[in-house]
């Protein structure tokens, strides 16, 4: 027979379960095959729906998903704990040490708490942390990781870019960068149209066939190139004005799925499905359940 436990407010608790789970013998199997690196994209999951919870307002939920997060920060402590690197305590002590260390306007004494006014303090003391460390790179943009979403590193290369003078001064250059880059992706699609290849059914000889394919590899590298440049000015677009893009995107999903389903109960009410009507029909219903939702607004 196994020992009862009971839910508890008190953290030990939660690090006593991660224990029994992946002890030995007794423990989850599941839990116990279990690595860093298995468990990395769980966490972020977890991050994201904690974001997902606030984004929609459901506090309840928001409990519930930061119970989730909590739990991946006390499982990657107990793999490492097993590892003789640390444990929970010790993510708690330098997690404390930094907000203390950055924060000496408020914790620490009076004269710390005079220099704290000094604007750019944080950044001040996190560059003396990077510069202390042993092995710490100069270089600038080394420490913006890169398993960060596409357009949240963005931003970040851009942000630490722009503390050292590599920068636009206002939106106007930027925009005009945007609209060079917009160019240079439509002139990628031009030389690469369809009409310069072979039609279906056309045939041709091995050699050939292989000039072709490579061309066509090519070509779709340079239009991804092109892509991403056009991307990356919009996040530097987003950056001087202030905009979290990937909540902008979101917003963007959001509103998208919202009048999406406004098309699909329209037509079910037609008794039809999408698939059973034509593009026309469809965008008639979006510009109406767009005017709707303005209307409402």
């Amino acid at each position: 027979m196994t020992n009862a436990i009971e839910p508890a407010r008190d953290i030990a608790r939660l690090i006593d379960i991660m224990t029994a789970l992946r002890t030995p013998v007794t423990g989850c199997p599941w839990d116990l095959e279990q690595t860093f690196a298995t468990i990395a994209p769980y966490t972020i999951e977890e991050a994201y729906e904690v974001a997902d919870a606030i984004q929609r307002g459901d506090l309840a939920d928001l409990r519930d998903e930061l119970g989730d997060l909590l739990l991946q920060v006390v499982y990657h402590a107990r793999l490492a704990e097993e590892q003789s690197a640390f444990d929970f305590g010790d993510v708690v002590m330098g997690v404390t040490a930094k907000m203390i260390r950055r924060h000496p306007h408020v914790f620490g004494d009076a004269t710390a708490k005079s220099a704290g006014a000094v604007k750019g303090l944080w950044d001040q003391i996190k560059a003396q942390e990077r510069a202390a460390k042993p092995q710490a790179s100069a270089g600038v943009l080394t420490d913006v990781p890169v398993a960060l979403p596409a357009l949240t590193r963005a931003i970040k290369l851009q942000h630490k870019a722009a503390k050292v003078g590599f920068d636009w001064p206002s939106l106007a250059p930027v925009f005009d960068k945007m609209r060079e880059e917009l160019a240079e992706l439509e002139h990628e699609l031009r030389i690469s149209a369809p009409s310069g290849r072979l039609s279906e059914g056309q045939s041709e000889g091995a050699d050939s066939a292989a000039s072709g394919r490579l061309r066509e590899a090519e070509s779709d590298a340079a239009i991804k190139e092109e892509f991403g440049d056009l991307l990356f000015v919009m996040a530097n677009v987003a950056r001087h004005l202030k905009i979290d893009p990937e909540d902008a995107l979101r917003a963007a999903n959001d509103k998208f799925t919202r009048r999406f389903a406004d098309i699909e109960a329209r037509l079910a009410e037609q008794g039809r499905h999408p698939a059973q009507s034509t593009l026309n029909e469809m965008d008639a219903l979006w510009d109406e359940a767009k005017a709707l939702e303005r209307a409402s607004g």
